[in-house]
Formats: structure tokens, C-alpha cells, sequence
């Protein structure tokens, strides 16, 4: 690989420079991306487009020259794929028709999920990119964490509290376990099959990981993580979850090679936790590259100088914000591409 500084960065290996990449960078910030979606009827029939979904993963590598692509998709196609379809409405997010309250619920899902066949456009686009991608950089892979699935599946669509998902965890722990364990295991397939289909790297976004106490996210979230950062042993994982502050000393025991960290994550805190033996990930506020190209190179190099070792990934504390400027990202980058590891 011409350029494999996020493996080697992931794997602990001697590195001149820190990789960077923007989670959510082959998304609306770029006019080419806002040129394709404007070609489809909506956003899922793009995620279902193999082509025009490889077409918009190498965007940000040709134009932001990123050390990563990351596919296009969303986390959503999971449960999906196990029997409940989505829709995604413009300006008010995803919403499920049908959603898990009960027993009779759960018995509507797919036992077994055939990832080929309900994921294979995903399969398919992996693929197509990882060969236009011509080993210039690594391709990363992804999914949703099972909590964040699960509260997709419980609440039917985004919300600022996620109680009904909360509430199972008082009224029916049971069925959240059941539930989790069944989204663990199509997660885990679902990862090896991206995996087989050219993914260099994967990640597990934890989306609404801060909205637990450290005693539930310790019974429902950590070992299904675990879980599936022992069922991949063979490519780098990274998991992300957002806001969990409280639960930084149960996920610095995880099988992963990197952490990913939000913002309000202090990393001198955390590699105290992880010691050299895990990857960290971020963590730069999105919101530093609405500033001006000044603060942005002196909010960089201040992120930079805080690293007390080069197993450091580059990146933001969350997804990159849609109205931001793309020309704000270059300085972002190229401040980090010309920074020297000393």
C-alpha cells in the first residue's frame, strides 16, 4: 500500500507523520458529493448504489487528501437487514415504521441474517472501491455498536432522550440482552463480510453511548463490544463511543486497537488508562474549523503537541458538521501533514 500510515498508526508501528481522517468526510461538505445526491430520489437509494456510493467514498481522498477512505453507507442498513425497514426523511432523520417493544416483537426479526444477499450492495461497493482505490490508501469499514442499534430499533427514530430505549433496561432486561446478543452477532458477520470484501480497517460507532450511567453501560454495552473486538482478530478495530467519559476505564480493557475520542475527552487522561497499548483516536472540536485559518493551524498544533506518544490517529470528536467549509479542512490537514513527530 502506497500510503499505509493508519494501519501502521493502528497497529502500534513506527509512523514519520500522524494519519488523518474526518468521520463523515464523504458527506455534505464537498459540492461533488451535494452533485451526486442530487442524482437520486433520496439518501438510501444512494446508500443502495454500489457505483455512485464508491464514487463518493474516493471523493475526499482526491480532494481533502485524507490517509483513509471510509465507505459510504449508514449504520441503519443493520436492523434493516434483520426485518426492520427505514425510511430517512429530509431535515427530521430516520424513521422505522414497526419497532421492538415486547417479546412478539423481538419474534419478528430474522433469527438468521444472510449478509451477502441484504447487505450485498454494501459487499458490493466495498469492493468497487477498494479496487478504484488501487491501494493508494487503506479503506475503513463500519458499523453501529449494538446500543445505538438497539435504540434505533426500540425508539423507531432519533430522539434527545432515548427513554423508551432506557426504560427496557428497568422493565425488561431479558429481551435488551436478547436483543443486544442478536445485533452483536449480525454486526460481527456483517464486519468479516466487509472485511473479505477489501476493508483494511473497521470501526464500531457507539453513537448514544453517553446517554448510559457506567453501571448499564458496563452490563449492556461492554461485552458486546468485547465481543466483537475478539471475533476480528486479524484487522484493526477502533471503537468510538461518544460521550462515554464515565466508561473510559471499561473500554481501555477492550480488544481494540484504537479508541476514538469526542472532545470532551481528555487524551493525557486517557492514554494514562491505555498506556502504549491501544491506538487513540481524535479528538479536535468540529466546531474549531469554523474559526479562521489561524486558530484552526494553532487549535492543531496544540492537539498535536498533547500527544505523549505516535499511537495517535488524527481526527475530529465527532462527525465532521455539514455547513462547514471544505477550504477549513485543508488547513486542518495540512497543518497536520506538515507537522514533525519528534
Amino acid at each position: 500500500m502506497k500510503n499505509d500510515l493508519l494501519i501502521k498508526a493502528a497497529k502500534g508501528e513506527n509512523i514519520n507523520r500522524y494519519p488523518v481522517w474526518i468521520m463523515r468526510q464523504a458527506g455534505r461538505i464537498l459540492p461533488e458529493y451535494r452533485a451526486v445526491r442530487s442524482s437520486v430520489k433520496g439518501f438510501k437509494e444512494l446508500v443502495k448504489n454500489p457505483e455512485l456510493c464508491c464514487d463518493v467514498t474516493l471523493q475526499p481522498v482526491d480532494i481533502l487528501d485524507v490517509d483513509a477512505a471510509i465507505i459510504f453507507s449508514d449504520i441503519l442498513v443493520v436492523p434493516e437487514a434483520m426485518g426492520l425497514d427505514y425510511e430517512m426523511i429530509e431535515q427530521k432523520g430516520p424513521w422505522f415504521e414497526k419497532t421492538i417493544r415486547s417479546e412478539k416483537d423481538f419474534e419478528l426479526l430474522s433469527s438468521k441474517v444472510d449478509i451477502e444477499d441484504r447487505l450485498g450492495y454494501v459487499l458490493e461497493a466495498i469492493s468497487l472501491t477498494k479496487k478504484e482505490l488501487n491501494d493508494r490508501v487503506p479503506l475503513i469499514g463500519f458499523a453501529g455498536a449494538p446500543w445505538t442499534i438497539f435504540c434505533y430499533m426500540i425508539e423507531g427514530k432519533g430522539s434527545k432522550t432515548f427513554s423508551e430505549s432506557r426504560k427496557m433496561l428497568y422493565t425488561n432486561r431479558e429481551l435488551a440482552h436478547k436483543l443486544l446478543d442478536r445485533i452483536t452477532n449480525v454486526t460481527i458477520d456483517y464486519l468479516k463480510a466487509q472485511i473479505a470484501h477489501g476493508a483494511d480497517l473497521v470501526q464500531v460507532f457507539d453513537s448514544w453511548a453517553g446517554i448510559l450511567s457506567r453501571q448499564q453501560y458496563a452490563e449492556f454495552c461492554i461485552p458486546y463490544l468485547e465481543k466483537i473486538c475478539s471475533a476480528i482478530s486479524d484487522t484493526p478495530v477502533t471503537i468510538f463511543s461518544k460521550g462515554a467519559i464515565l466508561s473510559l476505564p471499561d473500554l481501555a480493557k477492550l480488544n481494540c486497537n484504537t479508541l476514538g475520542l469526542d472532545w470532551n475527552m481528555e487524551i493525557e487522561g486517557v492514554r494514562k488508562l491505555v498506556g502504549e497499548s491501544k491506538t487513540l483516536q481524535g479528538n479536535l472540536d468540529p466546531c474549531v474549523l469554523y474559526s479562521d485559518r489561524s486558530a484552526i493551524e494553532s487549535e492543531t498544533k496544540k492537539l498535536l503537541n498533547s500527544f505523549k506518544s505516535t499511537r495517535h490517529i488524527v481526527n475530529l470528536g465527532h462527525g465532521i458538521y455539514p455547513d462547514t467549509d471544505f477550504e477549513k479542512v485543508k488547513i486542518f490537514i495540512n497543518t497536520i501533514k506538515s507537522y514533525e513527530i519528534k
